[in-house]
This record gives C-alpha cells, sequence and structure tokens, in this order.
C-alpha cells in the first residue's frame, strides 16, 4: 500500500457534484496532513462525469459491472490506501468532518460507520419514506444479527481495507451497505459508529435509490445471512 487512506467516490452521473467531493478529499488531506489519494469508482457514467474526473487530481478506475455494490467492490480492488473512507459522492455527506472516522481507525476499529440520525438532517434532506425505512430495515438487522447499530445505510464510512477484502463481499447492488455490516459482525470485525450530519443532494436528478426495490433487496439480505 502507498496511502494510509483512500477516499473511495462511487459515481454514476454525478457531474454536478463529483468535482466538490474531490476538493473536499483533498482539502481533508492538507488540513490534517494525511497521506491519500482520492479514487472514484465510476459506473458507467454517461453525463460528463469522467471527464470532470480526469481533468482533476482524483484517480478514476472503471467499473463495469453495474450497481452500487460493484462499483465499491471495485473500488475496494483498486484502492491503495490502508484504510478506505467511503462516501457517496452527491455532495450531501459532511466530507468536511472525516478526520473522527480516520481517528477510530488508528485506534484499532475495523468498520467505522456514520449515524445520521446522532448526526441530524439538514431541512429536506430526506424523505419521510427513507428516513423511516432505514430505521424500520436497521432495526429488523439489529434483531435478526444481533447488531447494535442505529443507521445500517449511511453512505460515508470508513473500514480497514485488507479485513474487507478477507470477506469476500458479493452483493452489487444498494444492499451492499448491509452486507458490510452484517459479514463484519460475522467476522467479528470491530464496528463504531460516529455522528455524521446529512445535507440536501446537490444532484439534478435526486437520488439513485429506489425505496421499494431497494428495501425489499435490503429484506432479502437481512435473511439469507441468517
Amino acid at each position: 500500500m502507498h496511502n494510509e487512506v483512500t477516499v473511495l467516490l462511487p459515481c454514476l452521473n454525478e457531474k454536478r457534484t463529483i468535482r466538490a467531493c474531490i476538493d473536499k478529499a483533498f482539502k481533508f488531506f492538507e488540513d490534517y496532513d494525511v497521506d491519500g489519494e482520492v479514487l472514484v469508482a465510476d459506473n458507467g457514467s454517461s453525463d460528463g462525469s469522467i471527464a470532470i474526473v480526469e481533468e482533476s487530481p482524483a484517480r478514476l478506475v472503471n467499473v463495469s459491472q453495474r450497481g452500487y455494490g460493484a462499483a465499491i467492490r471495485g473500488g475496494i480492488e483498486n484502492a491503495s490506501g490502508k484504510y478506505i473512507i467511503m462516501c457517496d459522492c452527491d455532495d450531501s455527506y459532511d466530507m468536511d468532518n472525516m478526520m473522527p472516522f480516520l481517528e477510530k481507525l488508528r485506534e484499532g476499529n475495523d468498520l467505522v460507520i456514520g449515524n445520521r440520525y446522532l448526526g441530524g438532517f439538514e431541512k429536506g434532506a430526506t424523505s419521510f419514506s427513507h428516513y423511516w425505512g432505514v430505521k424500520g430495515l436497521t432495526w429488523i438487522a439489529n434483531i435478526v444479527h444481533g447488531t447494535r447499530l442505529g443507521d445500517y445505510h449511511c453512505g460515508l464510512r470508513g473500514f480497514n481495507r485488507e479485513k474487507f477484502l478477507e470477506l469476500d463481499l458479493q452483493s452489487s447492488g444498494m444492499e451492499f451497505a448491509s452486507e458490510m455490516i452484517i459479514m463484519a459482525h460475522k467476522g467479528k470485525l470491530s464496528i463504531c459508529e460516529i455522528p455524521t450530519r446529512l445535507y440536501r443532494d446537490g444532484r439534478d436528478g435526486g437520488s439513485h435509490l429506489n425505496v421499494m426495490r431497494d428495501g425489499i433487496g435490503h429484506l432479502k439480505l437481512i435473511f439469507s445471512l441468517i
């Protein structure tokens, strides 16, 4: 590994927000004297996002298999950091406050998950169905798998790269967020949560999330991993 940290940004048509997220990641490295890289895992963008990344200091990897989980897995495989901090690149997550994630990783935690319910939501940052859907899915996953977490689906989280490669995660869709936690728990990795704030999505087209489809996907995965 050549860096302490890879900030991993999964990208699918994010031309309005990708450069802002890249710049915030590099500012984080500069402000805290962190040896790091920014890796954009592009999942088939057709809106000009790729050209924006290529003009930036970030490194680009193209992931041909479609899906949020596939993009993240492709990024993990290509990352050079000991630790990975992954963040959705819709500019809704608090990338100005990533240092607590790195501090927890340096302390020996294997997975550090942001908790938006502790950090708070900007007005309009989430819908009623998404807010309560995530709460419900988190509650079910905690009961089924014996975890004690408050936010299974936060898109800002940090983890030890080598430990997660060993877990051999398989999900290609949004349910990857749940698989990551469940398999880390099954593998007896150390997991902690820290508050993080969610802001309004900065994109034109809104979220890639489909509440019904992705909610059912998460439920299926939760029960399939018993």
